[in-house]
């Protein structure tokens, strides 16, 4: 049986990608002196992409993607002041409020009741740290793991440091390639739940979930409904 739920954070249980969007088109108007908006955005999602090697995932990483790309596409005629423009665009996405998803809080109040809840997510140690603090979620979990990448691998890592068997795990997530087809890999189940925009680095192909079972709900409030019928088919 399922004893433990571990939940993917940023557009999940709160609002994420909205505030990466918002900076974007901050982002494009202050370069259009030097590009449209479509080619700074490719040019600045291929930086970023490159750049998570070596930055991580988060808001810290994105800010010197946007920084490097500044500076490639004015051939070195980014002003100081656009770069700390840049940098201030940074302090407002950690500053922004936490927004946490409809449905969100009643299942995880309820789901506490019954399960072990943790928090498995990527990116930066504090600002997720803080985002979790400020969500007013944090009591509710037992666990909270912020992890470089989500792989078979790591999953299967974070399952033996809690003690669990695979089929005692269940993961729930908006994200295919991240929360849903690793999770798979590693013997566990994983529920998957869309949120209103897919990154595009989450993005997989038709091929890639050819033969993948796994849940899918529509909202975060089906999540309790999609138990009850699992544990009955146990």
């Amino acid at each position: 049986m399922i004893t433990t739920i571990a939940f993917d954070a940023d557009d999940t249980l709160w609002h994420t990608e909205r505030i990466f969007i918002s900076t974007k088109d901050k982002y494009k108007q202050l370069l259009a002196d030097y590009h449209d908006g479509d080619w700074i955005e490719r040019h600045l999602d291929e930086t970023e992409t490159n750049n998570i090697k070596h930055f991580g995932y988060g808001i810290k990483g994105f800010t010197l993607s946007m920084i490097e790309t500044a500076c490639e596409l004015s051939e070195g005629r980014i002003t100081g002041d656009k770069i700390k423009q840049i940098i201030e665009f940074a302090r407002e996405m950690i500053a922004a409020p936490i927004e946490v998803l409809e449905g969100v809080r009643e299942t995880i109040e309820e789901l506490s009741k019954d399960y072990r809840l943790m928090v498995i997510t990527k990116g930066d140690l504090l600002d997720q740290e803080t985002k979790l603090a400020r969500s007013g979620l944090g009591d509710y979990f037992d666990g909270f793991e912020i992890v470089p990448r989500k792989d078979a691998k790591i999953y299967k890592y974070v399952m033996r440091r809690h003690a669990l068997s695979p089929e005692e795990f269940l993961m729930v997530g908006n994200s295919l390639k991240s929360d849903i087809l690793p999770v798979i890999e590693a013997g566990a189940r994983a529920v998957f739940v869309p949120y209103e925009t897919e990154w595009f680095h989450e993005r997989v192909t038709d091929e890639e979930l050819i033969g993948k079972k796994f849940g899918r709900i529509e909202k975060m409030s089906e999540l309790s409904d999609w138990l009850k019928n699992e544990e009955n088919r146990i």
